[in-house]
């Protein structure tokens, strides 16, 4: 098997959320890959500060997602739908020169504190994406209910049905990928 340049945005920017532990673990499981981890703290999108240039951090995400073999996205859920800071990150990607996204294989997840482990948010952001034609690998959902409860000192998954999930999407993200 090829190594694979994965990154991974978190949805959501504190050190220990559950999305960060989320996609730790799907580079963990996908093998033998080359990991990155974007850094979502840009500035709030506004078209004045767009004027005097693609901020650095906006220009350096867009970069790497160029440079990637294939893109992995984690979100919590709040209010019903994926988080602001990834929001803000994909609008923001939308500006700059080119689109890094067209044809870029991308799986989707989320973990959130409700029982239904940010399915709602697993759903807005695929919408969020549809502009980017991104090559968005689907299936088995990945929806960590609980979040804060599915991993262990580690940060290692203890649910075994959601680490079968994820190795599938996984295996699925790698034969897209390479």
């Amino acid at each position: 098997m090829p190594e694979i340049n994965l990154l991974g945005l978190p949805g959501a920017l504190r050190a220990g959320s559950s999305n960060r532990m989320l996609l730790r673990n799907a580079a963990r499981i996908m093998g033998d890959v080359t990991y990155v981890e974007a850094d979502l703290h840009l500035p709030l999108y506004d078209g004045d500060l767009e004027d005097r240039g693609i901020p650095a951090p906006v220009q350096t995400l867009a970069d790497q997602i160029a440079a990637a073999d294939c893109v992995v996205i984690s979100t919590p859920e709040y209010n019903k739908n994926l988080s602001g800071v990834l929001k803000n990150a994909l609008d923001w990607v939308s500006r700059v020169e080119g689109n890094p996204w067209k044809g870029k294989p991308v799986a989707l997840m989320a973990a959130a504190s409700g029982r239904a482990g940010g399915e709602r948010a697993l759903n807005s952001l695929v919408l969020a994406m549809m502009p980017f034609r991104a090559d968005l690998v689907y299936g088995p959902e990945v929806c960590v209910a609980d979040g804060r409860n599915q991993f262990d000192d580690a940060g290692l998954l203890i649910n075994g049905r959601v680490e079968k999930s994820l190795g599938l999407l996984m295996a699925k993200l790698r034969a897209a990928g390479g």
